[in-house]
């Protein structure tokens, strides 16, 4: 059996992925004391689904341990390791201007090695291409759609890719 250590990592973003951009605000509603307007956004039904998942989740978001103190309560879900984002640099504008992301190499770097899926809603070709080329597990990259945030599509698609990476996990 794969010990938790072992699991994939998920990288989730927040801002897009589970909180949309398109959703109305008076979709879910806001928790007492929200200091965030956007909390309102965000569905409560993704604790669960992440919680079921054959992974071990990690915050990946400009949130950092706001993630933990607002959201993960929120969502029924236990504090999550928190990827730290290093200071810019001259690299960051050239990846930048070559098309990759800024999380990208940080994210790489963080995984250590491990598989890993990665949930955002800013990901392009340039960004696999890089992952493919740098980091020795298998790793999926998936696009979330902003307006609508994580969907039952989305969760069968990483739920599907994660459980191949350690078929022994449920």
């Amino acid at each position: 059996m794969t010990s938790p250590a072992r699991r994939p990592l998920l990288f989730l973003d927040v801002d897009g992925p589970l909180i949309p951009f398109g959703a109305t605000p008076a979709r879910h509603p806001a928790p007492a004391g929200a200091g965030n307007p956007l909390l309102n956004r965000l569905a409560p039904h993704h604790g669960p689904r992440l919680a079921a998942l054959a992974c071990e989740p990690v915050w990946a978001t400009t949130w950092g341990d706001d993630a933990n103190d607002c959201l993960a309560p929120l969502l029924g879900l236990p504090p999550l390791p928190v990827v730290p984002w290093p200071e810019p640099s001259d690299l960051d504008a050239l990846d930048t201007w070559n098309g990759l992301h800024w999380k990208t190499r940080a994210l790489v770097t963080w995984a250590a090695g491990r598989p890993f899926a990665w949930a955002d809603d800013e990901l392009t070709a340039a960004d696999r291409t890089w992952v493919t080329t740098h980091h020795p597990a298998p790793a999926l990259l998936h696009r979330v759609d902003p307006r609508h945030g994580l969907t039952g599509d989305d969760y069968a698609t990483l739920g599907a890719w994660l459980r191949q990476q350690a078929p022994e996990l449920p």
